[in-house]
């Protein structure tokens, strides 16, 4: 198991040219967590979850539309997810943050 916080998960943003880069940083009984990396301009289509979810923006500037509701993805936001709610992600910036699973 691999265990990154703070600035370490900050040293571990990497942007793709386009789409998406994901990195797990843990994973513990009841609790995954991943950072993923957005390059500007890519959508993420809707789709939903098994599991409740909590999004924390590092870095960047995008768009999550949560169970049609608009939240603007900036660094500090903090989004809450419930299972199965449909969802889908666009960054007008290149953009990241950490995604929270649970069971």
């Amino acid at each position: 198991m691999k265990k990154n916080t703070g600035e370490g998960i900050r040293q571990m943003i990497e942007y793709p040219k386009s789409g998406i880069l994901s990195k797990d940083i843990s994973s513990e009984d009841k609790i995954d967590s991943t950072l993923f990396c957005m390059a500007k301009g890519t959508k993420m289509s809707e789709h939903t979850s098994t599991k409740e979810g909590i999004f924390y923006v590092l870095d960047g500037k995008g768009t999550f539309n949560l169970s049609g509701a608009r939240h603007d993805m900036v660094p500090g936001a903090i989004i809450h997810m419930d299972k199965n709610a449909v969802h889908s992600l666009k960054a007008d910036e290149n953009t990241s943050f950490v995604l929270f699973l649970f069971d």
